[in-house]
């Protein structure tokens, strides 16, 4: 007669702040500071809601209270022997139980005090509460500032969707080291620890010398005043050559580069200006890439037009260990641009064959908080995005705005005293509000995660801030899946015991 397994608990707990993530057992309480390093850490064309840490050793889990179940609890099965468990509060994401754990958890069904070494695990994951209260999602102090430098307008290809001004608009040295000082300055004021830098375009690398001056330039900064300094070139992938690939690994610049298929697929969204497509030079600059010890991180905007190919475009940054994102169009006008709209089965359909791709080949990275647009499950949050609360956009002019896609509406410049400030307190137009203040968003069980989606698209939709995304069908029938991944993907990288 075989013994009956033990208790087993899996989960994900993303790193704050490091480029990194993990996949963690429970051999024992103190085995939740454990962790496996990658370089797998999401990166945008916006900016994301910062992940949560799990609470390491000095977390206490009040023994003596009675715990119960909170609610609601997602749980659905995810093979015969395992059960995936979700808190939309709770700071671990994915959870996967087996049967003896599972057990246990039900047992909280009936409030009772903790008894065991599992039961603490509960708590301390947020599977189970105290029965005298009802937990809020935890708030977090935002400690880095991201800017984007838009360090020329000038652009080689011809996206369509893009919202980014073709003025021909370049950034001179001056105005490029008074956007860092206003960064640094502002950083300084409201109490950040870091800078992030996003250097954009246009096509950045059209004015790579630029980009180069201002990095060195934001780095002397950096020391000065002893604040942290990340940095990312955000590229169309048509300008790599060795040299500039070369000088982002020995600076240690993050590369991310824009893929929205293969072949026809990308050609057609993203093609030269005489028309010809890019997808094969993105392709051989991805492979360079590698070659230089880069590791670029893909975005991959999905639209009705390149849903049916997005299944490829995955394949593709599979094959090559490449951390990626999928972005859902987000057209500069009203409703659409084109005969690009927000086809809502198309892009479903789309995204689930790419997910059956991702289920059949599972990656030891984690990818749970890049798989749909602008949820984040790194921990749950109220707000979409920094825009309006850690987050400056700068022109080559040196003007200010809110958001990359509002660069034809600036609220300040990089001259005065707090741009930040001004970003803040800006009431014109859309609104980053919190979800909970979002009409219908109250009572969903995901609302913590996708925090209501785009605030910019949703008033270019409705002419309101307060209403869900648009996109809001679309994150209600890609979640479960997501989830799904995530708990599969732990337990083919970290199988419980035999």
């Amino acid at each position: 007669m075989r013994d009956e397994p033990a208790p087993h608990i899996l989960w994900t707990s993303p790193q704050v702040h490091v480029e990194s993530d993990c996949a963690c057992s429970d051999s024992d309480i103190a085995s939740i500071l454990s962790s496996v390093p990658s370089d797998g850490q999401a990166e945008s064309d916006c900016a994301c809601p910062t992940a949560y840490p799990i609470p390491g050793e000095g977390f206490s889990v009040p023994s003596l209270s009675l715990w119960h179940l909170p609610s609601p609890l997602y749980r659905a099965p995810l093979s015969e022997a395992h059960e995936l468990v979700f808190n939309p509060i709770g700071p671990a994401s994915v959870v996967v139980l087996n049967e003896p754990a599972r057990r246990i958890l039900d047992t909280f069904a009936v409030p009772r005090p903790l008894s065991k070494t599992t039961d603490a695990r509960l708590a301390l994951l947020r599977l189970i509460q105290p029965l005298s209260c009802n937990p809020e999602p935890e708030t977090f102090k935002l400690e880095t500032l991201i800017a984007w430098l838009h360090v020329t307008s000038q652009c080689n290809l011809r996206c369509a969707y893009c919202y980014a001004p073709r003025s021909g608009e370049t950034m001179d040295e001056e105005t490029g080291h008074a956007a860092i000082e206003a960064v640094f300055r502002a950083a300084l004021c409201h109490g950040f620890r870091a800078v992030k830098l996003k250097y954009a375009g246009g096509e950045p690398t059209l004015r790579f010398p630029t980009v180069q001056e201002l990095h060195h330039y934001a780095q002397r900064l950096s020391a000065r005043y002893g604040l942290e300094l990340r940095a990312v070139l955000l590229s169309n992938g048509t300008l790599l050559t060795d040299g500039v690939l070369e000088w982002l690994h020995s600076e240690g610049v993050r590369l991310m580069l824009s893929l929205d298929g293969i072949g026809a697929v990308h050609d057609a969204q993203r093609h030269f200006a005489d028309g010809r497509g890019s997808s094969a030079v993105v392709a051989r600059a991805v492979d360079r890439a590698l070659k230089h010890g880069l590791t670029p991180y893909l975005s991959i905007t999905v639209t009705p037009r390149s849903a049916d190919g997005l299944a490829d475009a995955v394949a593709f940054a599979l094959e090559r260990d490449l951390p990626f994102n999928l972005n859902l169009v987000r057209p500069p006008g009203v409703g659409q641009v084109g005969n690009l709209s927000y086809g809502d089965d198309r892009i479903i359909a789309g995204v689930k064959a790419a997910f059956a791709v991702i289920e059949g080949r599972l990656p030891r990275r984690r990818l749970i908080d890049a798989l749909v647009d602008r949820a984040a499950f790194g921990g749950p949050h109220e707000y979409p995005c920094g825009a309006g609360r850690n987050y400056l956009v700068i022109d080559p002019q040196g003007r200010v705005a809110r958001c990359q896609m509002t660069m034809n509406r600036p609220v300040t410049d990089i001259w005065a005293a707090d741009p930040l400030q001004a970003v803040r307190e800006w009431r014109d137009g859309f609104q980053n509000v919190a979800v909970d203040e979002k009409e219908s968003c109250r009572d969903c069980i995901w609302r913590y995660w996708c925090a209501g989606g785009c605030p910019l698209l949703t008033y270019r939709t409705t002419g309101r801030s307060d209403m869900p995304s648009p996109y809001c069908a679309v994150y209600k029938a890609l979640y479960p899946d997501v989830l799904r991944l995530e708990g599969l993907r732990l337990l083919k990288w970290q199988p419980p015991p035999v």
